[in-house]
């Protein structure tokens, strides 16, 4: 259950979503989540180190740990589930007219 409150804050998941290529810097997180708040990401940076996800280079840069990297691996056939239901969800939605 820990693990399911840590990840269903807000952002949280985005934010290990745009390390999953590679580090990026705060700006860099920022721009890609939509513009968040800057309190709410070092917030959210700082929880996400603190349960052993990512953690900060030396550049100020964050990447996931290897933890933070099994958990996309984890996540994955949750991500293939969600692309399936938003391609049913566009199909049965009516065209706009």
């Amino acid at each position: 259950m820990a693990a399911l409150d840590l990840l269903g804050r807000r952002w949280a998941l985005r934010i290990l979503w745009e390390l999953r290529d590679g580090p990026a810097g705060a700006r860099a997180l920022q721009a890609r989540c939509d513009a968040m708040s800057s309190s709410v990401l070092y917030e959210r940076l700082r929880e996400l180190a603190e349960a052993g996800l990512l953690h900060r280079l030396g550049t100020g840069s964050y990447q996931l740990t290897e933890l933070g990297t099994g958990l996309g691996a984890a996540l994955e056939p949750l991500d293939a589930w969600a692309g399936n239901w938003s391609r049913q969800m566009t199909r049965a939605r009516p065209s706009a007219r």
